[in-house]
Formats: structure tokens, sequence, C-alpha cells
């Protein structure tokens, strides 16, 4: 691992927005986080997939991986991160080294992949990511990067995190750290005004933001940049003139927002857009940190009659809902901010949630689950395939949510099952998503197809003799 690397890694991990990490010793802290991942180990993402995953939805841009096309995998749709323009941040863009370039070094071959993407293409800019392989042959990317751009006169932005540098968590932080050193502050917008904000950490999945947007819109407040779901480079490079920041996902870029107040004294919360009570606090606490710097103070005003009539509109519409779903049981494997997040969307229509997972939340999003569920709250920090079925089989919930991974395990117990993770099609923020989210909820729970795949099948119901010498030999 490089100088420059293990230095900006050290300084991710002296993180000053991180509560946990403060009440560390000095010598703990420089231990980071998480403890590092095992060679050939599956830990659900290594950091190179955290970098690229926290800045593929910038989609103006170009995303070349250097290294071998393994670790670019399929990019198009791979997230389900929309856009409402460009999509050449769908084509995957790869050095595709080789044996040779392992022994001789591949510096070269990347000068001529960025010279290739500049004639074919023309992006705005280059974003060019370090790998495993390339980093252990001592590529220099950085230099590379430079003299590209000093070449062809367009941002070529280093992308330092090798997958052996940790885990995914990481990864996110390190590929906001390249935005800091390279891009936030380098272009000035158009235009200002007193209502506009950045929101960090959002990914538009499946188009999540579309459903925030023109509620701000409404309240006449300017999504300056979004970091970085429907992104552009010249948005984020702007970024530093925003009035407020908001911070979305738990914790997974939380340095841009600290690093923003820090430089340009920008103010900062955390919010949620899952949910109707956390969507209407969201739209407060924005209204509220645009009010303190400097917008009219009608604004507080208009949100709250914004708020009044969306909520009456979202209760009136999941009413029936609530009364299908009462006493329904959800067991929630997820991470993150969604850990909380989406158990308090899930309690609002009435549904029970027995036990949430907590592998990727920080100790903040602990504390708010608690607040929420109480402090008998059922957190899961690692359960295993097995226990997932045991749960299920028991009748222990009704339904589980969670990522694609596990929901044969859910099939093979014959529960019903809800994909709540990026992979989905389907948006869950903004009042709008709420009654979405609980009308797939419904679909899931209700679909005739699982009193039939419990029912004894037609050959159990045979004479035992019969079915003995039906059976093969």
């Amino acid at each position: 691992m490089s100088a420059s690397l293990k230095a900006k890694i050290a300084d991710v991990f002296d993180e000053p927005g991180c509560d946990k990490n403060q009440t560390k010793s000095e010598k703990e802290r420089k231990k980071g986080c998480t403890k590092q991942l095992t060679p050939g180990a599956a830990a659900g993402g290594c950091a190179f997939d955290g970098a690229k995953i926290a800045l593929q939805p910038i989609v103006d841009v170009a995303h070349l991986v250097h290294g071998p096309i393994a670790c670019e995998g399929n990019s198009w749709d791979n997230r389900h991160s929309a856009s409402s323009g460009p999509t050449t941040y769908r084509t995957g863009f790869t050095t595709d080294i080789n044996e040779f370039d392992v022994i001789y070094g591949a510096e070269k071959r990347l000068f001529k992949a960025i010279r290739e993407i500049v004639d074919k293409v023309d992006p705005p800019a280059i974003f060019v990511y370090q790998t495993c392989v390339t980093g252990l042959i001592g590529d220099d990317i950085e230099a590379v990067c430079r003299r590209a751009a000093e070449k062809f006169g367009k941002p070529v932005i280093p992308v330092n995190a090798p997958g052996f540098a940790g885990p995914k968590n990481l990864g996110n932080k390190l590929g906001a750290e390249a935005l800091l050193d390279h891009v936030v502050g380098t272009m000035e917008p158009e235009r200002t005004t007193p209502y506009d904000i950045n929101i960090i950490g959002e990914y538009n999945l499946s188009g999540e933001l579309w459903q925030v947007k023109p509620l701000l819109d409404a309240l006449g407040v300017r999504i300056l940049s979004c970091i970085s779901g429907d992104g552009r480079y010249r948005e984020v490079a702007s970024a530093h003139r925003a009035r407020a920041n908001m911070m979305v996902c738990s914790k997974s870029m939380i340095n841009i927002a600290t690093k923003m107040q820090q430089r340009w004294g920008i103010p900062y919360f955390e919010g949620s857009f899952y949910g109707i009570s956390d969507m209407s606090t969201t739209l407060r606490e924005i209204a509220r940190l645009l009010v303190e710097q400097g917008a009219p103070a009608d604004l507080k005003d208009r949100t709250e009659a914004l708020i009044a009539a969306e909520e009456a509109r979202a209760w009136e519409r999941i009413r029936a809902y609530r009364e299908r779903l009462a006493g329904k049981r959800v067991l929630l494997i997820t991470g993150g901010v969604k850990s909380w997040s989406v158990v308090s969307a899930l309690q609002e229509a009435g549904l029970e949630v027995v036990g949430t997972s907590v592998k990727k939340s920080t100790r903040e999003d602990k504390e708010k689950i608690k607040e929420i569920m109480g402090d008998d709250a059922h957190m899961i920090d690692d359960m295993t395939p097995r226990q997932m079925y045991a749960m299920l089989r028991d009748a222990k919930a009704d339904i589980m949510l969670s990522g694609g991974r596990s929901q044969f395990v859910a099939l093979k117990a014959r529960m019903p099952w809800m994909d709540i993770n990026q992979e989905r099609h389907h948006a869950f923020a903004g009042y709008e998503g709420m009654i979405t989210m609980i009308a797939e909820i419904d679909k899931a729970l209700f679909n005739p197809m699982w009193q039939q795949v419990r029912a004894p099948a037609p050959w159990e119901a045979v004479d035992p003799l019969l079915r003995a010498e039906a059976a093969p030999a």
C-alpha cells in the first residue's frame, strides 16, 4: 500500500463527524473502524466496490476501471441508479490488463485508454479507479491522470481505492475524498440562490430522488448538486456554493459533509426520505437550516403548509392498507440508513418489526432504532441464512424484506419476500414512495401463491403404500 493511500486512510479514520470514532484513543483510531478483509473471503464488497458505487451515479462522466476486466463487471443497470439525461455512466470502461501488463506495468495502457475515451466519448471528466492488481504492481494512476489532464485539457480524476485497502464502507469514503481533493470547488455555478442545497449520499435508486424533488420544487428549494445520484460533473464541482447540506446515506460520505463545513462553512444534518413522519422532519430541517443561512423566514410557514397537505393525502391513501396489514410481522435484513428509517415507515403502516439487521449500521443508527422501537428493539448483528430460515419457518415473521442475496432463504421457507436493497425496481422515497412500499408489501403478503405452495402436494395425500410403489427404485 502506497504512503499516500495510507495517509488518506488515516485521514478518513480521523473523521470528526463520527461520534464513535472520537471516543477512541489515538492508537485505536489509527486501526480504523473495521477489521481488514481476509484474502479470498466474501466480505460483502471491497474498497474499490464501495468507491465505484459511490461515484458511478455521476451520470455524464466516464468511469474507467484500471485493472482486470472482471473488476468492472456489468455496469449496465447494476444498481438501478437512474439518470434524467446522459447515460455515459452505464458504459463499462476498463483497461483490461493482462499478464504482460502485470510484468511490465500498465501505465501506458491506461494513458491510451484515457485518450480513446476522449476521442470517442468526450465526456466532461474521466474518473480512473485503481484496483488490487494495478495497486500491487505499483502503477501510479495519479501521475498518469495529471499528465492526461494536461494533454487533453479535461479533468481526469484518480480514485485511489484498491480493494485490498479495506471494506466497502471505507471505499465510499475514499471515493468521497477523491471528490474533495479534485472536484468540489473547482468550478462556479452559473447562478446561486438563498435556497440552494446539496444532497449527499443519495444515489437515485429506481428514481427515488425524483419523488423528493417535486416537494423541494414546490418550496422553491433548489438542489444545487446531488452527490451522486443523477449527478453532473459541473454540479458536483460547484457544490461548495450551497447554503446547506443534507446527509442521506448513513455516514457513507460523511467526510464530504464535515469537510465542506470546515472549508466553506456549510452546515449539514442527517435525514431520511423514508416514511411519512421522517419525510416531514427532513423538510422542516432543510427549511430551518436555509432560514438560518439567510433565506426568507416565510419558508418555514410554506413548508408546514406543504407538509400538512401531503401528510393528509398520504394517510388517506394508506388507510385501507393499514387495516389489512395491522399486526403483520416483518423481518428486516438490510443496513445503514434503512435499518432505522424503513422501520419507522413500516410502523406507520401498522406492521410490527420483529428484527432489524445492524451489521452495516453505525452507533447513531442503533440509537435511532432504540428511539423508534424502544429499549427492547430486536437488533440483529449478523444473522446466518440458517437462522433466517428458522425464524421464518417458525412463523415469527410473516414477510422478509432484504437484498436479493437473501431471497432464496425466504422462498425455501415458503414465506413472502420483498427487495428493499439497491437492486429493487420500485422507488420508496418521499410520501409517494411510502404508498408504493406499502402497496408492494400488501401484494407480496396476500399473493394467493403462498397458500398454494404451503398446501400438501397432490401425491402427499395418496395412500402411503401407493406412494411407496410409485416411488422410483
